[in-house]
């Protein structure tokens, strides 16, 4: 199968494909199309002409548009499911989640299209005032470059296709390499929902290509990315005056403090670090527990890990698949060996067959250990000890990311202490901090990013502020 590139509404070839492999079975998925910067700058002039047609497109149209999107995703679940579990190496039972979660983004979008507001402003609160009556108005912004990784391959486009839609922008989509047929289908699925030809735009291939366009072309008004910090970083660096998103990598930590009933949260602890291989943005990586419950929580978190099952994404029994390349196989398993060979004790897994990083527990990591301080983005996690909870509290901040956290506690001083000094953009408090719904401000500090999304924030985003003044003397 060839996919081609999606521009101004319909399929356009391709001077290049590439083959797409199945990081489980390496079967060829589709040649995908790979664009050259004179189709990324034809998906441009597509999106520049849908832009005046978007801005103009009453609300309520936008988000009947959004709401028939979210109407062809139920119709179109386990087929959707099933093109991420492919791609992706996800398993089908995450697959579904994620469609799942997708179809409710879109139904946030829809929502939101209706309730973008401004406010009136007293302008006789200051001197010469008087006389004047004002009021603000969000306007779209025109053409949003959106840029999505591989891990969630239809929510995060949907966390930034939804937005702009429901804004009034337009978008040129450039997907990860890896899962491209996941943003192809939910093009189709805009077209028939009646969205305007060039509203959005798909261009699949390089990302220097691509993204360079995307960022020097002027008519670009805002990039939206999630990725890697040093791209994040090339992004901003380059972007002049456009608005820039940037939601980039973490190494989240878990606080346990002596009062927990750990046998009662171990289950989700071990879900939130090995869910879809630990490939999330805000996966379980460092767990720092109190001393008092320390041996306790590890012999029933390597219990509950030792039930995970292993295999073929396509099963419905998986829960741990292979890692997207087998390059993050390799660096996954010298970063668990460095830190083995440095004295950590590792209590569960450390190896990988055909592709898939078994489920990894390492106790006692020294906390300038790749394997705590990067993003691992595996199934690896480490278990640390510690007596007192505001040296928990710093282990955490101790880093150059800052996405969330969790705490888990039942003393009320310590849960409002930990919200008020950990250095993160979202605390969970008795919850893990792998813990997401779509409609929350969502985004992180230092190296983990800038700016918010989450459907109501995003559109704060993606849209510019206008000052209405008539003066009535």
């Amino acid at each position: 199968m060839q996919q081609k590139l999606w521009i101004n509404g319909k399929f356009e070839e391709s001077q290049a494909y590439k083959s797409l492999k199945s990081p489980y079975s390496h079967e060829v998925l589709a040649d995908i199309a790979q664009a050259s910067a004179e189709d990324v700058k034809k998906a441009i002039d597509a999106a520049e002409s849908a832009a005046k047609e978007m801005r103009s497109l009453p609300a309520y149209k936008r988000a009947e548009i959004l709401e028939r999107v979210v109407e062809l995703l139920k119709e179109k679940r386990t087929e959707c499911a099933k093109i991420i579990a492919r791609e992706a190496a996800k398993p089908l039972k995450a697959a579904l989640t994620e469609v799942d979660r997708t179809i409710l983004t879109y139904q946030f979008a829809s929502q939101e299209a209706r309730k973008i507001n401004g406010e009136t402003i007293p302008m006789d609160g200051a001197p010469g005032g008087e006389g004047r009556v004002a009021y603000t108005v969000r306007e779209p912004l025109g053409v949003i470059g959106a840029i999505t990784p591989f891990n969630f391959p239809m929510n995060l486009v949907a966390h930034k296709v939804g937005p702009a839609i429901a804004a009034g922008n337009a978008v040129v989509l450039k997907p990860a390499s890896q899962t491209p047929l996941s943003s192809y289908k939910i093009a189709e699925l805009f077209a028939e929902a009646g969205l305007p030809s060039g509203a959005l735009n798909i261009v699949t291939g390089s990302g220097s290509t691509v993204g360079d366009v995307l960022i020097s072309d002027d008519r670009v008004a805002m990039i939206t990315f999630t990725g890697s910090p040093e791209v994040g970083k090339s992004i901003r660096e380059n972007a002049g005056l456009k608005r820039v998103t940037l939601e980039l990598g973490s190494n989240s930590a878990v606080v346990i403090d002596e009062n927990t009933d750990v046998r009662k949260i171990v289950p989700r602890i071990v879900a939130g670090a090995f869910n879809f291989q630990g490939q999330v943005c805000i996966s379980v990586q460092r767990i720092f527990v109190h001393e008092a419950v320390f041996s306790t929580f590890v012999e029933n978190f390597v219990e509950e890990a030792k039930k995970l099952k292993l295999g073929d994404p396509l099963d419905e029994t998986t829960d741990v698949s292979a890692l997207i390349s087998q390059a993050d196989v390799d660096r996954a398993q010298s970063w668990i060996d460095e830190a083995v060979k440095n004295g950590a004790e590792l209590a569960l897994g450390g190896k990988s067959t055909e592709g898939v990083l078994h489920p990894t527990v390492l106790l006692n990591v020294d906390l300038s250990e790749k394997i705590s301080c990067e993003e691992a983005f595996a199934p690896v996690v480490h278990i640390n000890s510690f007596k007192d909870f505001d040296t928990a509290l710093h282990s955490v901040n101790d880093s150059k990311y800052g996405l969330q956290a969790g705490v888990f506690t039942n003393d009320l001083p310590k849960a409002f202490h930990a919200a008020n000094t950990l250095h993160v953009g979202g605390v969970m408090i008795n919850d893990f901090p792998t813990f997401r719904v779509d409609h929350m401000p969502y985004g992180g500090v230092k190296q983990s990013g800038t700016g918010r999304e989450g459907i109501k924030y995003a559109i704060e985003e993606m849209t510019e502020l206008k000052l209405v003044s008539f003066h009535l003397n």
